[in-house]
Parts: C-alpha cells; structure tokens; sequence
C-alpha cells in the first residue's frame, strides 16, 4: 500500500529525481532522466513494481523527517525500544553517472536496521537478471544496469553488541557495522545493527549497461559536498520579506526539478498521480510547459537567481525555435517535441487510479495563449537585464505575425480540455499580452525592427472583442468562453497581466463570481466545472471531477491583493502555506474534504504559484511601511510647523 502523496519528499541531482515515503521507502526513480522509465514505481502500483525500503526492522513510519538546513538532503528519524536512527538520503550533483546515498546513522542504543530493494525497470514492467560482481550486486536487463554497494563506517568509541548475521560473541571495539546480505533475483535484503555514531552508507548507481562501471564515488565526502553546494545556491536568494523559509525552500525545489543540461523545467517528477483519486485524469508531468515560463522567470528573476533564469529563457528559445505554426504547447526536457502518450496495463494506478500514462497527446493540442507566454517571457527576461540574444526579438515577431492571422480560431486553451475547441477567453487575453508586450517593447527601444501601430491595432482589437463576447453584464464577469456561462480561474488573472486595472469593476466581479461559483470552502479554488456544463456537455470531455487547483488560489489572493483586500490576502495565504507537506512540499491539487493533496507531486506551478504570492504581499508590505513612514514625516512636519507659529 503506497503512503498519501503528501507523505513523499523529493531528492534529486538536477537530472532526476525520487520520491522517499515516510516509511522509508523509494517508491518513485526514473533513471538516468526526469523523463527515463522508472526502476521504483510502487507509487503507481505495489511493492513488486519496484522499491527500496530501508527502515528499523518491524518500524513504521518515521517519527520526524526534515531537510538538512537548506538543502535538498533528507534526514528521517525512527526510535525504537532499544533505541534510534537517523536515514540520510540525498543525491548528489553528478559527474557521469546518477547515485542514490542512503546513509544510516546510529543516534541511540542499538537498532538493528533493515534494507529490502526491489529493482524492477521499465516501470515495474520487467525484472533485471541480478549477479555477484567485485564485491557488490549489479542488475542488468537491457540497457540498463544498476549498482548497488555498501560502506560501513565506524563509531567513534562504540564497543559490544551483536551484528545482524553474525553468530554472537565478544562483539567489537569500534570496527564498521557489518552488512549481511541476502536474496535472490527478485529483491535484495540486507540487515545490520548500528550504535550511536556508526554509520552505514548505500550506493545505487546506473549506467548504461554497454557501458563499464562509473568510477565509485565517496558516500560520505558526497554528503559534505551536497551539503555545501546546496547552501551555495541558497545564500544568493536575495528575497528578504516575510514568509523567507518558505520561498526558500519552493526556490529549491524549483532548482530540483531543473534538468542542469539544458535549463528545461520540469512541471512535476511524476506520471499519473490523480486529480480524483481512482478517477481517470491521471497524466505525464515530466515535461516542461510553455505556460509556466513567465511566472518561473519572474519568480527566478525577482528572488535573485539570474543565472536559472537565463538558462530557462535560453531553453525556450531553443525550443521554439522554428515555424510559427509548428509550436507546441509543451517540450521535452531537451527541447523534443515528440510526446507519444501510452497506457501501462501493469500498474494498478496510485490507489487503483487507472489508466497510469506515459507521454502526453496534449504536446499536439492548439493553444492561443502560449504565444502570448513566449513573448511575455522573453519581455520579462529582456526587463530584468539579462543578456540579450540576438534572435530573441526576430523569433518574437515571427510568433506575432502567426498570431495576427490565428488569434480568432478557437483553440483547446490553457487547461488542456480534450473535449471540442471554443473561444476561450484567457487565450484571448494572452493574444492580447503578445501585442501589449510588443509594444511595450518597441517603445522601449525604437531602434528595434517593428511596426508598432500595427500591434497596437491588433491589441486594441483583441481587447475589444474579448470585453464584447468574453463578458457577461448581467452576473458581471468574464466566462470561459465567448457564449459560454461557465467561470474560469484563468480570468483571475487579466488584472495581473494589466489586460484591465485592478479597480474596474468587471475585474471585481469576475474575482467575486469566481471566489463564489469555484470556490469549494476556504478560498481553495478549482480551475473551472468539472460538472456537467450548462450547455449540457462535458467542457473538458472527460469523466469525473477534480480538486482545487493550488495555483488557481494564489491567483485569487493575488487578484484579492490587487483589488484593495489585502487581509482577506494575506489570510488566504497563510491557509495555502499550511497546505504543504511537512518538508514544505506542494503536490498540484488539493481536495479540502478528504483534506488531502492530489496530483502530480511536487508540482513547480504551485511552488510558483506560492513564491509569486509571497513575492506580491512582500511588495504590498514595503508599500504600507514607505506610506505609514510617509505619513508620520508629514505629521512631523505639521507638528513642527505648528510649533514656530
């Protein structure tokens, strides 16, 4: 039986990443990449679809967990009768191959420890042939092979005690634990007991099974120097307001779900974690979506983090790269464009959520509104200062020119609905943001290529018809599409990206309308009706219902910000922050009645969503210091005036 969703915390080296229950166990690992088949993946299945549990013999779950300082290194404590232990699992930043450490540290007594690893790659679909080979085990089926080893290392003054596997006696003074291992092809088990301050390290390593053996890396020097590269990269954060160790640690997960090679960002390390538990809206995460790239780059940019920044713009440009027409809404983690999506029979789902999938058929949807994130990102990045390229603004007037010509067809829109094409007014909106930004950007720097007035036209074009048939007077909000009396989170954000001002009154409808239709108690909000349309069918064409879309609530408390209702804000936010799991981890929904989380985990959108939020009430904060600051020179003043009269 697979832990809840939030019961996960992440690891990874910036190529990939593993998901570690609080049991103790690795229930999720695609090796070499985010996107590779996965060697663990009970957490789509059971136990025998592949793990690696390595706990306190008959213990449970761990009693705390945390992640060492500002790190992505995973501490998991356990006490038992006779006595505790201390997991450590991180991977660290790699050279050639990808390593999995797991060190077990003895903090009190005497526990005998337990470590049960089920190797089953192509998603649990097929057991590797497992051999004895220079002292450690090695799997190999295909074109993989993994590595397991272990490196005990000794306390400083331990002495006594009986070892799992040895035959009793004068126990040691201070030599390493030793290791008794066992098993046969289908797992490997392994037991030992550990004192306080022994430690006993495990190495899982892959490589390409044609491929000799990578050169062996130090457990316990990796430790250290994950440790220092991590804390590194937090110390550049230069985001000071409240809610630090929060962003921080959102910031780092962000940087973990970065693939280093090209500078792509994943949505989520996951596959088909629900949105419904056992319902069918079970998708492939682990790509990178054009969407998220003005709000990660406004994110990265705003806490200080220049470099990813420009990496990810660097990785779009490179992306979309080519015909206009050709662009897709998402991109593998190197740029490909091929997402074939398929169906895995031999997992059950997590909690029987059937069908698990692979690739996403989504890749080959239209959507208006990611040419209006394109040239929205690339104004951003331009803003910030960072490094110009010279293509960047020639590919941006290529995706305006398409866009001119197509931004009237009706498209599949931002939430992906895989039923029929509408009008849909975020994608109107986004058509309107790529000739705002052109604009912008052309009176910015006249000595650029471009014919502002012709953006300007299409801009005002876009606004008027979106204000026409995007609106309806009498409830007072914008809908999800022309004709349409369905609501949309996605309006929430048209004072955002300054399509109206914050204090007109259709943008304060529309906040209310969606607060109220949407809303499924304490501000949680869903993207759109999962219910019957009141058109009679399905928008998104697909059975079932959903949870609250955590990033459509940080919209609301943004547009609750924009709109004067700063408490009302910050209160739901503080709600959203108790959300995250207990190393400060959001999954991409949340059902507020089963009060749990749902879907792909960690989600970026989230991790976004949450440092853009914080970012906007830090900003709202320095406003009310500087006026509050302003006000009481002016009574000084005053005072002072009264005085020498």
């Amino acid at each position: 039986m697979t832990q809840r969703i939030e019961d996960y915390a992440l690891i990874g080296d910036l190529q990939t990443a593993a998901l570690v229950g609080r049991d103790g166990s690795v229930d999720w690992l695609c090796l070499p990449r985010f996107d590779s088949a996965a060697c663990f993946a009970a957490l789509l299945g059971n136990a025998e679809n592949g793990h690696w549990r390595l706990a306190p013999e008959g213990a449970g779950n761990c009693v705390s967990r945390s992640y060492r300082g500002n790190s992505l290194v995973l501490e998991s404590v356990w006490e038992t009768r006779s006595g505790s232990v201390k997991v450590i699992d991180f991977m660290p930043q790699r050279d050639r191959a990808p390593d999995v450490v797991r060190i077990v540290e003895g903090l009190s007594g005497e526990v005998t420890v337990h470590s049960t690893l089920r190797l089953r790659l192509d998603y649990g679909n097929i057991v590797p042939w497992v051999r004895h080979t220079d002292g450690h085990r090695v799997a190999v089926a295909g074109p993989d092979a993994i590595w397991l080893r272990d490196v005990p290392r000794a306390g400083d003054t331990r002495a006594g005690g009986t070892r799992a596997g040895d035959d009793g006696g004068a126990g040691n003074t201070g030599e390493a634990p030793r290791v008794r291992t066992w098993g046969q092809q289908y797992s490997t088990r392994s037991a030992f007991t550990v004192r306080e301050g022994e430690q006993v390290a495990f190495v899982l390593t892959w490589h390409p099974s044609h491929e000799p053996r990578p050169p062996l890396i130090d457990p316990y020097e990796s430790l250290e120097h994950s440790l220092q590269d991590w804390e590194e990269w937090a110390a550049k954060c230069t985001y000071e307001g409240p809610y630090r160790n929060a962003v921080l640690r959102s910031l780092i997960t962000l940087k973990a779900l970065t693939y280093a090679p090209t500078g792509g960002i994943v949505a989520a390390p996951t596959t088909s974690l629900p949105e419904e538990i056992g319902g069918v809206r079970n998708w492939d995460y682990r790509y990178c979506w054009l969407r998220d790239s003005t709000l990660t780059l406004g994110s990265l940019v705003s806490a200080g983090y220049l470099d990813e920044a420009a990496q990810w713009r660097d990785w779009l440009l490179r992306a979309v790269a080519g015909d206009p027409a050709d662009l897709k809404i998402m991109y593998g983690i190197s740029g490909e464009r091929r997402l074939p999506e398929l169906e895995l029979p031999w997992l059950a789902g997590y909690e029987g959520s059937a069908p698990v999938r692979i690739g996403n058929i989504a890749a080959d949807q239209f959507q208006l509104d990611v040419y209006g994130e394109v040239v929205d990102s690339l104004y951003v990045a331009r803003k910030a200062g960072l490094a110009a390229k010279p293509h960047a603004w020639k590919l941006q007037l290529s995706l305006l020119g398409f866009l001119e010509s197509m931004w009237r067809e009706p498209d599949e829109g931002l939430w992906e609905v895989r039923g029929p094409r509408r009008h849909f007014v975020h994608s109107k909106v986004m058509a309107w943001v790529a000739a705002d930004r052109a604009v912008r950007t052309l009176e910015a720097d006249p000595s650029l290529p471009g014919d502002a007035a012709r953006w300007r036209a299409m801009r005002d074009e876009v606004h008027r018809e979106v204000c026409e048939k995007g609106y309806d007077p009498e409830r007072n909000t914008f809908t999800q599409s022309y004709g349409s009396a369905e609501l949309d989170a996605a309006t929430l954000l048209i004072p955002q990206v300054g399509f109206l001002p914050p204090d007109d009154p259709r943008v304060v409808g529309t906040v209310e309308a969606v607060r109220a239709g949407l809303g499924r108690g304490g501000g949680f909000i869903r993207r759109y009706s999962a219910d019957e349309s009141l058109q009679g069918n399905r928008v998104d064409g697909l059975p079932g219902g959903e949870g609250a879309f955590l990033v459509c609530s940080y919209w609301l408390a943004d547009a609750l910000l924009l709109t004067g209702q700063v408490k009302e804000a910050r209160e739901l936010f503080e709600k959203l922050l108790a959300l995250r799991n207990d190393v400060g981890l959001l999954a991409e929904e949340y059902d507020p009645v089963a009060g749990r989380q749902l879907g792909n985990f960690p989600q970026a959108f989230s991790h976004i969503g949450l440092v853009g939020t914080a970012q906007a009430l830090a900003r709202e904060e320095a406003r009310e210091e500087a006026q509050e600051e302003a006000q009481e020179e002016a009574r000084k003043e005053a005072s002072a005036g009264e005085g020498a009269g």
